[in-house]
């Protein structure tokens, strides 16, 4: 995914360096094209015309990505290593080093809050949509497993004890688990209830 800005500026050193802020990347790692040189005009005042510059970032997304991320953890003082992975319509970062709890969060609502961050980085501005993908220690995989266990434990309760029972908040992606852990079970619908960031779902008899 290409990403470019045009900036003017005084200068040409000027309008670089504005585009570089706002692209949140290195001048290493990008094309620059000057479309207009500028001039200063008689004395410095009269016919001046301002340079314009284009500044394309050479290898997709990935550095702003890594630089994006560096600039928390070092906010944060965490010392992360970043692996960026890029499909055709996916990007997966996988972050390891010590401390990985404080990334993740309680229910993985830190871990959440970065690929949301990420998610809007990457597609601002870009042609079509990349879903990104951020996990630490094997967190996702995890989580998926703990969330059809709990599923079908709720659903033989509710069974048991023919009693709907509504868990705790989730966001879309866990709730999309357990409506798919047990949309097999003939016995037992789910639905969500309530407003994001607090829907639930609900668990009953058919």
């Amino acid at each position: 995914m290409s990403m470019s800005v045009e900036k003017i500026g005084k200068t040409i050193d000027e309008a670089v360096s504005l585009a570089l802020e706002e692209l949140k990347v290195e001048k290493k790692d990008v094309n620059i094209e000057v479309i207009d040189e500028g001039n200063k005009g008689l004395f410095g005042l009269l016919g001046s015309k301002q340079a314009r510059v284009k500044v394309t970032v050479k290898n997709g997304t990935n550095s702003r990505i890594e630089k994006f991320l560096k600039d928390i953890f070092s906010e944060m003082d965490l010392e992360v290593e970043i692996s960026i992975t890029e499909t055709q319509d996916k990007i997966m970062i996988n972050l390891a080093g010590e401390n990985m709890g404080i990334l993740i969060g309680r229910r993985g609502e830190t871990l959440d809050a970065l690929q949301y961050l990420v998610s809007v980085l990457v597609n601002k501005g870009g042609e079509g949509y990349k879903k990104v993908i951020i996990d630490t220690e094997n967190y996702r995989q995890k989580r998926e497993e703990t969330l059809v266990r709990l599923a079908h434990r709720v659903a033989d309760r509710v069974i048991k004890y023919n009693k709907s029972v509504t868990l705790e908040p989730m966001n879309p992606y866990e709730r999309r688990i357990i409506h798919s852990a047990l949309q097999e079970n003939k016995r037992i619908e789910t639905y969500s209830v309530g407003e994001e960031p607090n829907r639930k779902v609900v668990i009953a008899m058919r």
